[in-house]
This record gives C-alpha cells, structure tokens and sequence, in this order.
C-alpha cells in the first residue's frame, strides 16, 4: 500500500488512481453484493481476459481494495471479496450508477 506522502496532492487524482480503469469498477461492481470466485468475476464482466482481470485483481489487493481467499483443495479455490476499504467506495459506485441512469434516460 502506498503511503500519504507517496499518493498524489489531488485527492480526485488518487482517487482515479485506485479506481479509474473500467475494469476495476466493474469487478468493485461484482464484489459489493458479496464473495466470488475467479470465473464467477470473469463471466459477469464478461469481455475481459483472463490475463487483464488478474492483473486488475492483484492490484487491487496490493492497494487494499480486495481481499483474496485461497482454500488447500484440489483443484485451488479462490474467492475474492471486497475489503472494508474497498465496501467504502460503494456511494462513489451508487452515483455513477445513478448517473449513468439519468443519461441514458435522457438520451433514450
């Protein structure tokens, strides 16, 4: 995790930082109603690659948004869940949705 002294001055800019790529919303999306598993994640995003939502989920953890649970079966499972950190960006998530609304219902 990145210290205060390390995070950009704008706090909007940090914000994006965490949050500002449209995979990274979307698996904060998925992950706010509870747990998932990997496919779970990969099949409700839908066109993202295996490779990208890796990537997207390892970052995520390295921040402290998500938390990854690896049980010892054969084969591995993996659960992701949010963190309370990142349970703390769903009223950002609630007004993009709400927007998003008011959008597409004045352009329909």
């Amino acid at each position: 995790m990145q210290t205060g002294k390390d995070l950009p001055a704008c706090p909007v800019e940090t914000t994006l930082m965490l949050i500002g790529d449209k995979w990274k919303v979307l698996i904060l999306r998925d992950l706010l109603p509870g747990t998932k598993r990997f496919g779970e994640l990969k099949r409700s995003i839908g066109s993202v690659s295996q490779k990208v939502l890796t990537a997207q989920l390892r970052d995520m953890e390295e921040k402290g948004l998500v938390s990854r649970k690896v049980y010892a079966e054969v084969p591995p499972r993996v659960e992701y869940s949010l963190t309370e950190l990142g349970r703390s960006l769903k009223p950002i998530l609630d007004a993009m949705r709400n927007w998003g609304e008011e959008y597409k219902n004045q352009n329909s």
